[in-house]
């Protein structure tokens, strides 16, 4: 007796488990009719597709108030960073073994590309010592001020392909970020330093590490679209007594506004990098 009553307990339950996934008598699923879930999924539907308009109505708003051209704010980086190429802050090397050095000359040729005489010949040849300002231009698209790769000499890898490697004075390249608008005031110039007791003797291409005013200011990615930086090269003359030993050497822009001594940001104005030639 007690046996039967358990098995009808037991279909009881089952029955009231698949009742609540699908009741055959009232048609419910999930315990919802038909109408009842037809009206939540055209709720949701009506939900979202306001909320997609209003996403979308907002972004074409805040797209209105963009220039393709200048950045709405512009106020974050006032003061550029210097970089350097080859790009490795550390530049370790056997001269007289090509394929340790092959990498630093490829990423130099590389660089260069932008800066031979057929690309550069496409641009302007402007005025020294002034700054090339184009703002009262009706062209959106900026002209640029020349600068050809032969301006940096024994680094330029024209008359040397191993831009000094070979020889143990390896060069190196040096340029500032882009900010849009940068005029910066004074004459700025490259000037190293190697953090050792004797100086170092280096060479700076443009003469003295100069870094003339007509290459600013620049106006943008899409406005300025075959803007070159300028360049700097210093050609380290390291002599057999600074073989075998790591030199320190630290760069900075001077003779401007420009910040450089920020010690917050190593890279403000100032680059340092180590380098090690082996004989």
């Amino acid at each position: 007796m007690a046996s039967t009553e358990d098995k009808a307990a037991n279909k009881e339950n089952v029955s009231s488990w698949k009742d609540s996934i699908y009741n055959p008598r009232t048609g419910e699923l999930l315990g919802r009719t038909a109408s009842s879930w037809a009206l939540i999924l055209l709720f949701y539907l009506v939900f979202y597709c306001f909320l997609a308009g209003m996403f979308t109505l907002t972004m074409w708003v805040m797209l209105l108030t963009l220039d393709d051209y200048v950045p709405r704010y512009r106020d974050r980086v006032p003061h550029p960073g210097l970089v350097i190429r080859p790009n490795s802050l550390d530049i370790f090397y056997n001269k007289s073994d090509p394929v340790k050095y092959a990498e630093h000359v490829q990423n130099l040729e590389s660089f260069l590309q932008r800066y031979n005489d057929t690309e550069q010949e496409k641009n302007e040849d402007c005025r020294q010592g002034e700054y090339f300002e184009q703002d009262n231009t009706e062209e959106m698209t900026k002209k640029v001020c020349r600068f050809k790769r032969g301006s940096l000499s024994l680094c330029s890898g024209l008359s040397d392909t191993s831009f000094g490697y070979s020889e143990g004075k390896p060069c190196v390249l040096l340029k500032m970020n882009r900010i849009i608008g940068l005029k910066p005031r004074g004459d700025p110039y490259i000037n190293c330093t190697v953090k050792k007791d004797t100086p170092v003797q280096m060479q700076y291409f443009p003469s003295e590490g100069r870094i003339d005013k007509m290459y600013f200011p620049y106006y943008g990615k899409k406005a300025h679209e075959n803007y070159v930086q300028p360049l700097v090269a210093v050609k380290l003359l390291l002599t057999k007594e600074e073989y075998n030993k790591v030199l320190s050497v630290e760069c900075r822009v001077e003779g401007s506004d420009l910040r450089n001594n920020d010690e917050r940001d190593k890279f403000l104005g100032r680059v340092t990098f180590r380098i090690k030639v082996v004989e």
